[in-house]
């Protein structure tokens, strides 16, 4: 126990010099040693009950001097070895730093390597032409550049240096590939110098090389398509591809549907390529071109250039379909403006040909999609030709109102006679309904036997304007077209009807209003045009009421509420130029001097003047008035102005009963002969004209 004690003290001194593992070990046999001998200590006392004060005494002694023992060990490590554990990690963290850094340059190194290499590969590839091995090596070589860009201990004049010598060989690679191009794809135009027109795009070739295999088929050259997937791969095709079809448009596609004589020219060279140019066709004189030629010749545009140079993948797409998205909507847009709009039909009779068009842009459409230029299943330009039946009232409807403005803006005085028995020629229209058939064909019995007059509700006899004869043929042409049209398209023509009606009553007054004022003709003319399209306007939605589709047919067909509006313009209008006479007449006799003092010459010479103006102003408006309104209104018109000059030369002789007695009666004589020369001057329609 002594010897263990002095080996403890012993070593207490020296744990500097000693391993640390080993004292602990020894520690640890020395621990068991005693833990046997207490158990053992313990198992004589309670288990065979041999009591050994002595023992364990010393046993006690021994424990106590391990515990203190341990004390020292542990103060031992908590001051010494602790120190030595954070010099330890700080020497791991810095070789850690070394171990990454050097890691950092390992891989620097490698992306310098495979930049290099991919470099040189790239040379050689442009070298031997192989363009696409050439732009993937490229890529490569960009993806090295990025990963070096992205290390933070790169530096930054290296970096520098190998982003220009990428910048530059990139340009390189698009340069060669550009080249390639050209010489695959040659365009001949004319001078920009020289102005569009048919001459010009005669000029036009587009010619492409290379263009048959060696076995005679034909496709796409390999050359070209090494150069389309190298420009997909560098990004470069969209803008190559929407450079051709902007040249392909303007120069090409377009002309062949806006020039009907121009014609397209395939023409195959062995073993040089194939040329495709605009040709003029001599016996060509139509204005524009038809559907069907349109089709036809786009069709062999596309189909040539889909054989020589547009079949060709480009990841999962066709080069077809990436220049059919860039042109499509153009294209389509010009087909519907230059050609299927001026191919709708002017006469409801001829939609049904119309399918023929149908079926053809149909035809255009398959054949497109299955060259992949189309995707989906229907497009603008199809759905506009089978809207056919909306177009064709569109445009008739436009054709209408400018040749109802037209009509409205031309001559007055142009007229043609109108008598009592003159009536609209209307169309003969199909037999309506059943139901309304039947209710048309019941019978009406009246009480009283006696009918009216066959001129009853007749229009009296007149002139009117030519142009507004036309107008009334045209609204008629108009509402036969609406009658067996389709619900849409007849209420569109059964309104633009209406509207050249309210266009009348808008524009003529405006348009028309100084002659309307100053020639009392026009005026005429006018009360009768407004008179003659209000009496019409009664019966006009009657007669095409029952031949129109719902809901037209069920009332809402009618010009009833427009009758009152023409009938208050005709008479507002005669009435401005019936002021503007009875003004006229009223200023002629101002200057009579009163009828005062007639035995003056001066005064008798004035009087005298002004009564002869009056009765040839009289006399104007009879000539004037007489062959053009109606008879009762000329009666009332003229009786009213002579009613206006004979009240006031009364008016004035009242004012001199003063000095009546006093003037010589031969003055007066001429007053009295002024009198009946004015009732001579109405005196212009022979008594049979009036009744």
């Amino acid at each position: 126990m002594a010897s263990f004690v002095t080996e403890v003290l012993a070593s207490s001194g020296k744990l500097e010099k000693e391993d640390l593992s080993s004292k602990i070990s020894k520690m640890s046999r020395k621990v068991e040693d005693t833990k046997e001998e207490v158990c053992d200590m313990i198992n004589k006392k309670y288990g065979d009950f041999l009591p050994s004060l002595q023992g364990s005494e010393e046993l006690m002694v021994q424990v106590d001097e391990v515990s203190k023992e341990m004390d020292a060990l542990k103060n031992c490590i908590e001051n010494e070895v602790q120190q030595n554990i954070h010099v330890a990690m700080a020497e791991y963290a810095k070789l850690k730093q070394q171990l990454e850094k050097n890691t950092v340059i390992i891989t620097m190194l490698g992306h310098l390597k495979e930049f290099h290499n991919a470099m040189e590969e790239f040379s050689k590839a442009l070298l031997e032409k192989k363009y696409v091995e050439a732009a993937n090596q490229l890529g490569r070589a960009r993806a090295n550049m990025h990963s070096l860009k992205g290390l933070k201990s790169s530096q930054l004049p290296l970096l520098s240096a190998l982003s220009s010598e990428l910048t530059v060989q990139r340009e390189n690679l698009i340069y060669h590939l550009g080249d390639e191009w050209k010489r695959l794809v040659i365009w001949k135009l004319p001078s920009s110098k020289e102005p569009a027109g048919l001459k010009s795009f005669l000029k036009v070739e587009l010619n492409l090389t290379y263009v048959c295999s060696k076995d005679g088929e034909t496709k796409p050259p390999a050359l070209l398509c090494c150069v389309l997937q190298a420009l997909a791969i560098q990004g470069d095709l969209q803008n190559k591809i929407k450079l051709f079809s902007q040249v392909l448009l303007k120069n090409m596609l377009k002309p062949l549907v806006m020039f009907p004589s121009l014609s397209v020219r395939v023409t195959e060279q062995q073993g040089e390529g194939t040329i495709l140019a605009l040709q003029c066709l001599e016996n060509s004189k139509e204005e524009r071109s038809t559907p069907s030629q349109v089709y036809s010749k786009l069709l062999l545009v596309l189909q040539t250039l889909h054989s020589h140079l547009l079949d060709v993948s480009i990841g999962d797409k066709k080069l077809s379909a990436i220049l059919g998205e860039i042109i499509w909507t153009e294209i389509s847009q010009c087909i519907i403006h230059d050609c299927l709009l001026y191919s709708i039909p002017t006469n409801s009779s001829q939609l049904e040909k119309y399918n023929t068009v149908i079926r053809e842009t149909e035809e255009f459409e398959k054949s497109l999609k299955e060259m992949q230029y189309l995707q989906g299943d229907s497009t603008d330009l199809l759905k506009y030709a089978r809207d056919v039946n909306c177009h064709f009232a569109s445009k008739k409807c436009k054709d209408v109102i400018v040749a109802a403005r037209k009509l409205m803006t031309s001559k007055m005085h142009n007229t043609v006679k109108i008598a009592p028995q003159s009536k609209l020629r209307l169309p003969k229209l199909p037999a309506p309904s059943s139901a309304v058939k039947q209710e048309s064909t019941k019978e009406i019995t009246i009480e009283n036997a006696k009918q009216l007059s066959v001129w009853s509700l007749c229009l009296p006899a007149c002139r009117i304007s030519e142009s507004v004869q036309q107008l009334m043929e045209l609204a008629l042409n108009t509402l036969c077209e609406a009658v067996g049209s389709s619900t849409p398209c007849a209420l569109q023509l059964f309104f633009t009807v209406r509207n050249i009606f309210q266009l009348f009553h808008d524009v003529v007054p405006t348009y028309h209003k100084e002659n309307l004022l100053k020639f009392p003709h026009l005026a005429a003319i006018q009360h009768n045009n407004c008179m003659y399209l209000a009496h019409h306007l009664l019966t006009l939605g009657h007669h095409f009421g029952a031949h129109l589709p719902q809901p037209l047919s069920d009332g809402v067909a009618t010009f009833v509420d427009m009758v009152p509006g023409f009938r208050k313009l005709g008479a507002q209008c005669f009435l401005a130029q019936m002021n503007v006479q009875r003004a006229e007449l009223l200023e002629r006799l101002s200057t009579a001097h009163n009828f005062c003092n007639l035995d003056d010459e001066d005064n008798y010479i004035a009087a005298s003047k002004a009564v002869r103006q009056v009765i040839h102003q009289l006399k104007q408006l009879g000539t004037v008035w007489q062959d053009v309104l109606p008879v009762s209104i000329y009666c009332k018109a003229m009786g009213n102005l002579l009613n206006t000059a004979i009240t006031e030369v009364i008016a004035k002789i009242m004012m001199l009963e003063v000095c009546l007695f006093s003037q010589p009666f031969h003055s007066y004589i001429m007053v009295v002969i002024s009198l009946w020369d004015m009732f001579s001057a109405f005196r212009l329609i022979s008594p049979t004209e009036i009744t």
